[in-house]
């Protein structure tokens, strides 16, 4: 899986993007610019999030499923742009094995002969003339694919929120852990707390984040 942060919002005079939303918030109460962090954080715990849509965010997630892309694509406020299989050939199509299934020898003995006898039908579909629009008709949710997303601040902290927790997919769930990571630095009044916030309470869904040692030591290289 490669999930990586690949545009934010910057404004003309070089400022990030939370100076933008201050601007906008205090244009709201006809205040004078201030405290930034303070200021965004009281307007967040108000529920005034208007504000935080004037700010994007733009992401490369790759190495995911058709299972893990079907559900980003339910968030309608975002935007988004994925591999086609009308256009492009599957014939080489890499598939994601979900670990419960990789740890059950039984199991990954099924699900690979199911894999491999999907690439076949595909191969032998686009041998027999079959436009790939149709040839995929026989490939599974199991396909990996690539997609750019794009989307505001108030929706990343609704994606979060709902995505990141116990009732979310592993693999949705680890996408967008890797988000909230690479996006908590360009805006961490918005997106620090909920980032520490879960990286507490279950550090397993963090788990490819390198240790802190492990930063420090490719720094000093």
């Amino acid at each position: 899986m490669e999930v990586r942060l690949i545009a934010a919002t910057q404004c003309l005079d070089q400022t990030g993007p939370e100076e933008l939303l201050e601007r906008a918030g205090r244009l709201c109460y006809a205040s004078a610019m201030g405290d930034t962090a303070k200021f965004l954080r009281a307007r967040v715990r108000e529920g005034h999030l208007s504000l935080i849509e004037h700010a994007t965010a733009s992401f490369y997630i790759g190495g995911i499923s058709r299972t893990c892309s079907h559900q980003l694509v339910r968030h309608r406020l975002c935007s988004f742009s994925q591999r086609s299989q009308r256009y492009v050939s599957e014939g080489g199509a890499e598939f994601i094995v979900p670990l419960s299934i990789a740890q059950n020898e039984e199991a990954s003995r099924v699900y690979q002969n199911f894999l491999a006898s999907s690439r076949e039908a595909y191969t032998t579909l686009r041998e027999l003339g079959v436009p790939k629009e149709d040839s995929r008709f026989v490939l599974p949710n199991a396909t990996e694919t690539e997609l750019i997303m794009s989307l505001n601040f108030r929706e990343a902290l609704h994606l979060f929120r709902v995505r990141i927790s116990r009732g979310a997919q592993w693999e949705i769930r680890e996408v967008c852990a890797r988000m909230l990571d690479q996006l908590s630095p360009i805006a961490p009044s918005l997106f620090g707390e909920l980032l520490d916030e879960l990286k507490g309470a279950h550090p397993e869904w963090f788990r490819f984040l390198p240790q802190q040692d492990e930063v420090d030591q490719a720094s000093e290289k």
